[in-house]
């Protein structure tokens, strides 16, 4: 059976939450501190950063059945997410493990943490700081890509997702949302096209 929780939804990627949980997750209570995270950038920031994550690099790696290793292909793609991660030194990652539905809930969760971990070391590696990522077991048993009692390749996996802001960095403590937008924007700016070698000459009434 697949990697487990307790239970409580902070082990769920954004993706298989209930719908609206990523904008308010469990923090109703807590309206002065979500509305300075919206004023201030850093919730939509957040948001726009796991979603444009998420289009532009592949977030999952596959495992071999009972295995932790990660094969040529699973650091091929992790390679492309450590250059993708290092362009955002104030953001934290959580990685999330999950296995299939084969073997006990108890040693499935063990597996599931131990390839959530095998990635964030490969990520330290490509010179992702170790504090910003964040090694989690997942409910693998409630989320199975393909729903199998039997082997799946593809249930046994880890998912990396942008989680918030590094605590204490130095342009996030002196809310320099601002700056770090605004180097993104420069490092893609792509100069527009013009147009030109159109005249207009002669008498030609309309």
């Amino acid at each position: 059976m697949s990697a487990c929780s307790d239970g409580d939804n902070s082990a769920l990627p954004s993706w298989v939450r209930e719908a609206g949980s990523v904008v308010d997750p469990g923090t109703y209570g807590e309206a002065t501190s979500n509305n300075l995270g919206l004023q201030n950038g850093d919730r939509t920031y957040v948001l726009s950063l796991a979603t444009r994550f998420a289009e532009e690099v592949p977030t999952m790696v596959n495992f071999g059945f009972d295995s932790a290793t990660l094969d040529q292909e699973a650091r091929a793609i992790l390679r492309q997410q450590a250059i993708w991660i290092n362009q955002f030194p104030e953001v934290r990652f959580k990685v999330y493990g999950h296995t299939d539905a084969v073997g006990s809930n108890a040693y499935n969760k063990s597996l599931g943490l131990r390839r959530a971990r095998a990635v964030v070391a490969y990520l330290t590696t490509q010179g992702v700081e170790r504090n910003r990522l964040e090694a989690v077991v997942s409910l693998g048993k409630s989320q199975p890509l393909v729903v199998t009692q039997g082997r799946e390749r593809k249930n046994r996996r880890t998912v990396t997702e942008v989680t918030g802001f590094v605590d204490n960095h130095p342009n996030i403590l002196d809310g320099k949302y601002a700056a770090v937008v605004y180097r993104e924007y420069v490092s893609s700016a792509v100069p527009t096209a013009s147009i030109s070698g159109l005249s207009i000459s002669g008498d030609s009434g309309g």
